[in-house]
């Protein structure tokens, strides 16, 4: 593995991403001290692709509603544990194939900005499950006390390219207990999911937020997030802001028992979408781009 080191030139904070290691945020320091969830830990991640830090969820985030899924006028046939399918507890596809992935080459780099792509209309493994030809470009820069990652779709074949990514930050406040967190969040439309974790069709509004996390547990899905929306979680002096800058209208919280984290899930499309529609695409010609920030 080779990590790369980035130094926001204005403040003491530090990221470290790992782009041979799935392009993951492993680290996000301010004077040394981590603020984001390690759980688990990298190796753990790129063993069994359990994930920490903020890994990329791609190209789909969250799960699938099963194995099979047609997306511009193609049938695709996923199976879990081949072509990097991984499957949740319901035997669902989950968060796309490109978990650890290594082959991921870094363009440019310098002491606080880093870009790395991988093409996708290069590798069969990556086709075999996502069969849309084009260039996976993030481009990552640590100024201001803010990590802007920016995630450009190019599609390099005649056909648009399905957006239904994400990312997963996970969050920590280090100077406070969970119970003591305070989170903020904007109006969003909060999604009904079923047992499997999969959207039912019903939903509700949902104004602006702020709350106590206490010993509330979150795994919740929302969409109708704006651009320029702002989800922060706040304790002990110290707040986290994650802004949904461009292109991300939807989103998962997540805040598990046991675990001093909560995750505020940049998103291109709801849970599910490479099935159900209601995605946008990336068309020959059309590069698309999205946009999230965590400030400290």
């Amino acid at each position: 593995m080779h990590p790369v080191t980035l130094r926001d030139p204005t403040s003491s904070l530090a990221a470290q991403f790992v782009p041979d290691a799935g392009m993951i945020g492993s680290s996000l320091t301010d004077s040394g001290v981590e603020l984001l969830g390690q759980r688990r830990g990298l190796e753990a991640y790129i063993q069994a692709g359990k994930t920490m830090g903020i890994p990329i969820l791609y190209p789909w985030a969250n799960r699938l509603g099963g194995n099979t899924y047609a997306a511009e006028n193609v049938t695709v046939e996923l199976t879990p544990g081949e072509n990097g399918v991984r499957a949740d507890p319901n035997g669902l596809p989950i968060h796309g194939t490109l978990a650890a992935y290594p082959g991921w080459r870094v363009v440019t780099g310098s002491a606080s900005e880093l870009t790395a792509e991988v093409d996708f209309g290069a590798q069969e493994r990556l086709l075999a499950s996502f069969p849309y030809p084009h260039l996976l470009t993030v481009s990552v820069r640590l100024a201001d006390r803010t990590l802007t990652v920016r995630t450009t779709v190019t599609a390099t074949g005649d056909t648009a390219v399905p957006l239904c990514f994400g990312f997963h930050p996970y969050l920590r406040i280090p100077d406070a207990p969970r119970s003591e967190w305070v989170l903020e969040t904007p109006p969003l439309r909060h999604l009904s999911l079923d047992e499997r974790g999969l959207p039912t069709g019903e939903s509700s509004q949902q104004p602006a937020k702020k709350e106590l996390l206490g010993d509330n547990t979150f795994d919740d899905a929302y969409d109708q997030v704006a651009d320029g929306a702002v989800f922060a979680v706040s304790g002990g002096g110290r707040r986290l802001e994650v802004r949904f800058e461009q292109g991300y209208s939807a989103t998962q919280i997540f805040a598990p028992p046991g675990e001093d984290v909560v995750c505020f899930e940049p998103m291109t499309a709801p849970t599910d979408a490479l099935s159900r529609g209601g995605y946008r695409t990336a068309r020959p010609g059309e590069p698309a781009v999205a946009v999230f920030s965590i400030r400290a």
